[in-house]
């Protein structure tokens, strides 16, 4: 491995944790924030409030520039709230070159364009950039600390996949390739999903029987989408798919499975969002989810259950009653 130089949009716990497991293996990494005071108090305690009992290591630069952050930079990471990723791909238009790879590790579906957050990258910056989506069971808690990880670096190019694997993976970060970008997408997106319903399930007081059969029958309904998108079946079954779903939709680490938690015990999403204080990209991706599985007629009843809570006003308990009315059927 050489040094590489990244530069990291977003100074979130992923973005930084990312950036400190970076820092740490030798790379130079600079993280960019608009937020003043986020930057202000990362450098000046090099502590972050959402990684307690981390220390972020003193040679990473963070800085409200994100011309000085993307320019020049081997890899350009993109760590921003995925409702966030189209505004900060134009920011950087115009200071970035084809030659840089660009890295996405934000998860989601833009809502008025179902695109990916690869295909908002291309989108902005130009088809001829190369995107490579990173995913898997990953929490930023674990990776700022150096605990043992495994995640996968996908892009329709296998050799930048590998590229990007070789120069990030260490002895606690094991790094797959795969060519299916859009599954593992897809698959990011949509398990956020599932952890707001394991953690409704919690929330209401019901067991670990009910959040088994929403972690299985949820990855049922990831493939029926993502084969009908044409995402390969496999990806579903690896590390960005069932992976990620059990990370997220277990583990009190999970926004998406607290503020789940906090939606079954009857609270709004503005107040679960309030409590969490952060981005609950389950949320987000609920619009979208709705809206693809009405057009390539895929039937979803564990998104349409979260969505009819969330958005349609529908009581939590209810919204699971209707799920156990519905017909039996073959598995």
């Amino acid at each position: 491995m050489t040094m590489k130089t990244f530069g990291i949009l977003g100074a979130g716990t992923w973005g930084t944790g990312l950036a400190n497991m970076l820092e740490n293996m030798g790379h130079h990494v600079s993280v960019w924030s608009p937020v003043k005071e986020e930057i202000e108090f990362i450098t000046n305690t090099r502590t972050h409030l959402h990684l307690p009992g981390s220390v972020i290591n003193s040679s990473i630069e963070f800085t409200t520039d994100i011309e000085a952050t993307v320019k020049g930079k081997d890899y350009i990471i993109v760590a921003t709230p995925s409702v966030f990723v189209r505004s900060t791909m134009e920011k950087i238009k115009g200071l970035v070159n084809n030659s840089q790879i660009i890295i996405t590790v934000s998860k989601g579906i833009e809502k008025d364009t179902m695109l990916t957050m690869s295909e908002i990258i291309k989108d902005v910056v130009g088809e001829d950039f190369k995107v490579v989506c990173l995913s898997g069971p990953t929490h930023a808690e674990e990776v700022a600390k150096g605990l043992p990880t495994l995640i996968v670096a996908a892009c329709e190019d296998i050799e930048i996949a590998n590229q990007v694997r070789d120069e990030i993976y260490n002895d606690v970060l094991r790094v797959y390739s795969n060519t299916d970008i859009k599954g593992a997408e897809i698959a990011g997106a949509l398990k956020n999903i599932m952890a707001l319903a394991c953690g409704m399930a919690e929330g209401m007081g019901y067991g670990d029987n009910l959040k088994a059969a929403i972690i299985t029958r949820g990855l049922t309904e990831m493939v029926r989408l993502g084969e009908a998108i044409g995402c390969k079946k496999d990806t579903f079954y690896g590390l960005t798919g069932i992976g990620d779903i059990v990370v997220t939709a277990t583990s009190n680490f999970s926004r998406n499975h607290n503020a789940g938690v906090l939606l079954g015990q009857g609270k709004s999403l503005k107040e679960a969002e309030k409590e969490i204080g952060m981005v609950i990209e389950g949320a987000n991706a609920l619009m979208a989810a709705k809206e693809l599985a009405e057009k390539y007629k895929v039937e979803m009843p564990i998104v349409e259950g979260v969505y009819s809570v969330i958005y349609g006003g529908v009581d939590s308990k209810a919204a699971v009653t209707a799920l156990f009315s519905r017909s039996p059927k073959v598995e």
